[in-house]
């Protein structure tokens, strides 16, 4: 905005200095005096052109970054996409190994609050039991996972991603 208002400034001065000087050649007027006038035309005119050429191609190059900008949304959106499919398989394959495994629906609840990171405290809380209860049906999943704690029950699921 503030360039093209310069660049407006710098055409109206050049255009009334160049009508001044055909005004003062046909007046007569010594030719330093229209050298010096013609001299503010051209530079008014060369300052006025660079800023239009530099406007239009940061304007070009603004479209150039909005483009990408739109591209890099769609890619993002489409790798959200596909990270909420390969969850969904994900959740997917861990039930079916809690199933290989023969957790019952309530252990496999359990077992899936650990693996989100939860504590006994919080699974016990959400699930509205005594932390002792979920304490003993999270040893009898280990248990059944063949596997000697928290950590190695994780870890059991997510070894394969870490290679």
């Amino acid at each position: 905005m503030r360039d093209g208002v310069i660049a407006s400034i710098l055409l109206i001065i050049m255009f009334l200095n160049f009508f001044d000087v055909l005004t003062d050649i046909s007046l007569g007027v010594p030719a330093w005096h229209i050298f010096s006038e013609s001299l503010i035309v051209f530079v008014s005119a060369i300052g006025a052109i660079f800023l239009i050429k530099d406007m239009k191609a940061r304007t070009s190059n603004i479209i150039g970054l909005k483009k990408e900008l739109n591209i890099s949304d769609d890619k993002l959106k489409n790798i959200s996409d596909e990270m909420k499919n390969a969850r969904h398989e994900y959740s997917g394959v861990i039930h079916t190994q809690f199933e290989r495994w023969s957790l019952t629906s309530s252990e496999q609840e359990i077992a899936m609050l650990l693996l989100k990171g939860l504590s006994f405290k919080e699974v016990s809380a959400v699930r509205n039991t005594k932390e002792k209860t979920v304490r003993q049906q999270a040893s009898t999943i280990y248990s059944k996972a063949s596997v000697e704690g928290r950590h190695e029950f994780a870890a059991w699921f997510f070894e394969d991603f870490i290679s």
